[in-house]
């Protein structure tokens, strides 16, 4: 018997990244909503309770009320807006931070798939913190870069239309209030005492994003230099089918000395480079924003929540 897969929102980009990477798969059914129900509440509920598992592809508000609409017990949810990534009622849907995270994905019925912004930053942050080698309070600055996709439909017809601005064709940084939707999910999960200062930006590509935290070593616990680093950071990930420590010191990164941030577009994967020196270390983290900081990661919970291998359809 087939699974039965709804996506609510599947006219958005995740959505629509979700449709592609589920549309050939042999082993599962996707619940179609006629064009002209796709905002009645009533047939999203009704196919939200048909479904075995249904993909909340929507802004917050609606994935709040949509998530609300399941009454069979048995329905399980993806959600990937930011609605419940600090919900301790939802489990986070990052399984390679660690086993704990892993075993409550495969049981759970209401899974938060992580933002995009934030995967980069947990992926460096939170093995350092576990390992005791970054302090809680320490006071963490992020540096991102991200193609517009991220920016949703609104970002992309403006990146793409003949209105287009000489701007737009520059790098753009935002959020300057330090009030990105992004920070709550990144301190909590990180167990921070504060939320890290973050300096995100757009600019002219369509998808990849590498997010950057700089460590200053006489500020760790002890002075760790940058193989110290990238041997906890590789002992956290070994054996991980999508997130890969690289060559110490980025050699692996361009024959140029130059990091890319489109390198993994449309894959799931993700790659951590430490670089740096005895005084400063230099964290980064290159993935897709619509693969393993979106949609990626949300086929890849859905398979451990069916048992099957996490890399089917990825």
């Amino acid at each position: 018997m087939k699974t039965k897969i709804f996506i609510d929102g599947r006219e958005g980009t995740t959505g629509l990244q979700i449709v592609e990477r589920l549309e050939n798969r042999g082993d599962l059914e996707i619940l179609a909503i006629d064009e002209e129900k796709r905002k009645d509440v009533n047939e999203r509920g009704r196919l939200i309770n048909q479904s075995d598992i249904t993909f909340l592809c929507l802004p917050d508000a609606a994935a709040v009320e949509a998530a609300r609409l399941a009454e069979n017990p048995n329905v399980r949810i993806i959600d990937a807006s930011t609605a419940h990534r600090t919900d301790p009622a939802w489990d986070y849907g990052f399984p390679e931070l660690s086993r704990e995270h892993r075993e409550r994905i495969a049981r759970s019925k209401r899974v938060a798939n992580p933002g995009c912004y934030a995967s980069g930053f947990i992926s460096l942050v939170y093995p350092l913190v576990k390992a005791g080698a970054l302090p809680e309070d320490y006071p963490l600055t992020a540096h991102a870069v991200s193609g517009y996709s991220g920016g949703g439909k609104k970002m992309i017809a403006a990146m793409e239309g003949e209105a287009k601005t000489a701007e737009m064709y520059s790098p753009r940084q935002y959020a300057l209030g330090q009030t990105h939707k992004h920070l709550p999910e990144m301190q909590s999960v990180c167990g921070l005492k504060y939320r890290p200062m973050f300096n995100p930006i757009v600019d002219d590509y369509y998808q990849g994003m590498v997010v950057t935290v700089p460590l200053i070593s006489r500020a760790l616990n002890k002075n760790y230099t940058p193989a110290d680093i990238h041997g906890i950071l590789s002992a956290h990930y070994e054996g991980q089918r999508f997130v890969r420590v690289m060559e110490l010191g980025g050699k692996e990164i361009l024959p140029d000395g130059f990091l890319a941030a489109n390198t993994l577009a449309g894959t799931n994967d993700m790659q951590i480079f430490v670089c740096g020196n005895e005084e400063q270390i230099l964290l980064c983290s290159r993935l897709d924003n619509l693969g393993k900081g979106a949609s990626g990661a949300a086929v890849q919970n859905m398979n451990i929540m069916l048992g099957i291998d996490e890399a089917e359809g990825l």
